[in-house]
């Protein structure tokens, strides 16, 4: 085991875990920041999405040692009162059914629209490839982002 400090959600936390522990582990059960999702444990669903350096990343597979040098956001530090602009887009158009999928499809969305302020329908669609939502609120998630791009 090695001792990691990583900064999360602003804040600096310091971990004892093994190398190869995947970063999801170590929110969800180090650091008890349990709004990022076990979904498939191979970066294919994108339920544990999350942003290192601001980028969307996949916490299931990244592992602790490749994490430590980043600033890592999840979902409960993309604001402190759900005031984001997809948060609050996501609120107006009803998006999440059971919920599960939605931290991760919301931290997708919000790297993608910082570097996006303008997307085309194709271009949300492209973005959003390979974030899974069992419930098929496909169509409330992308009316959610171009609503959100509005606001941003």
């Amino acid at each position: 085991m090695a001792k990691y400090k990583l900064n999360v959600n602003g804040a600096e936390h310091q971990v004892d875990v093994d190398s190869d522990t995947p970063l999801l582990w170590v929110l969800r059960d180090s650091l008890k920041l349990v709004g990022t999702k076990y979904g498939c444990g191979i970066a294919q669903c994108g339920a544990c999405t999350i942003h290192l350096d601001g980028k969307a990343a996949r916490s299931c597979s990244v592992p602790i040692d490749a994490a430590k040098e980043k600033k890592i956001t999840t979902i409960e530090g993309l604001s402190e009162d759900g005031s984001h602009p997809v948060q609050q887009a996501w609120i107006e158009h009803d998006v999440p059914q059971c919920g599960y999928c939605q931290a991760g499809q919301i931290m997708s969305a919000s790297a993608f629209l910082s570097e996006n302020k303008n997307p085309t329908d194709q271009q949300i669609l492209d973005a959003m490839h390979g974030n899974i939502c069992r419930c098929g609120t496909y169509t409330r998630i992308k009316a959610a982002i171009k609503t959100a791009a509005k606001n941003a």
